[in-house]
């Protein structure tokens, strides 16, 4: 026995799927704004009127800085590239987190251990932002995003 679609079965399928993707839409739209850590920059003009000179500064310093992930420690390199040699590092804040949330981010302390830095840190498997942030011994700020990706 089959049943006649009617004018009243069509609109109630049709507003049914439309709330459905509506109500999808809106989830995720909390989602994302939910999850987003914010501002890059409190004042984007001062931060622009400061970037160049910044920027100068610290490509002076010459450093290459290289990271990795084992057995639960964060290893991260900075070192000069003309001379290979560790560069002279006064402070250094690292923030490790996801590019998509703020909820998982982490402040490590970081050891000297020879040329190298290094903090124990429970990374899961994917794909982490570095955040660094050194001082060089003249005072010289290094700022550095770096990716790093845990396999799992």
């Amino acid at each position: 026995m089959t049943r006649e679609i009617t004018g009243k079965h069509v609109l109630i399928g049709t507003v049914s799927a439309f709330g459905v993707i509506i109500a999808v839409n809106f989830f995720m739209a909390y989602q994302a704004v939910s999850t987003f850590p914010g501002v890059e920059a409190k004042n984007t003009y001062y931060a622009s009127q400061n970037f160049e000179a910044a920027r100068k500064a610290q490509q002076a310093l010459g450093w290459q800085v290289t990271e990795s992930y084992q057995d639960g420690q964060l290893t991260l390199r900075i070192t000069e590239t003309a001379s290979g040699l560790p560069g002279a590092v006064t402070d250094l804040q690292v923030l490790v987190g996801r590019a998509t949330e703020a909820q998982g981010d982490r402040l490590p302390v970081f050891v000297r251990d020879g040329g190298a830095f290094v903090a124990p840190v429970d990374l899961a498997p994917g794909k982490w932002l570095l955040r660094i942030e050194a001082v060089a011994q003249d005072g010289t700020p290094f700022r550095q995003q770096r990716q790093l990706f845990v396999k799992g």
